[in-house]
């Protein structure tokens, strides 16, 4: 059975979960495309696989932690994803958040572009 578009994108994000939450760099960043954008709060953008990677070896300041996911919206080329993530920063803090993602996918189901929001006091 082939999958659709939608649904390739959808598995491909899934993966990406796994992939983040088993700390496998190599495998994840592969997921997004040479020249993919990643915004997150906190952070200038994140241009590319070098940054990636380099975001995920480096600067991110979670140690471990599970993401679960509660909804995946898909229209077009665009998945959206709400959920929560339970884990433990490098400095020993347990943190529980809820999160959204809206992510771009390209051709062949890679990762496009990534914006990730948290729900926590701001404004």
């Amino acid at each position: 059975m082939v999958q659709t578009t939608a649904a390739l994108g959808v598995s491909r994000i899934r993966r990406y979960y796994e992939l983040v939450d088993a700390g496998d760099i190599p495998a994840l960043v592969d997921l997004f495309t040479p020249d993919a954008h990643y915004r997150r709060p906190g952070y200038q953008p994140l241009v590319g696989h070098a940054e990636l990677e380099r975001f995920y070896r480096e600067q991110r300041v979670i140690r471990k932690g599970v993401h679960t996911l509660s909804t995946v919206v898909t229209a077009d080329d665009e998945i959206a994803v709400h959920g929560l993530f339970s884990g433990v920063l490098h400095n020993g803090d347990q943190v529980e958040l809820r999160f959204a993602d809206f992510f771009r996918m390209a051709s062949q189901g890679r990762i496009a572009s990534r914006d990730t929001f948290f729900f926590v006091p701001a404004v």
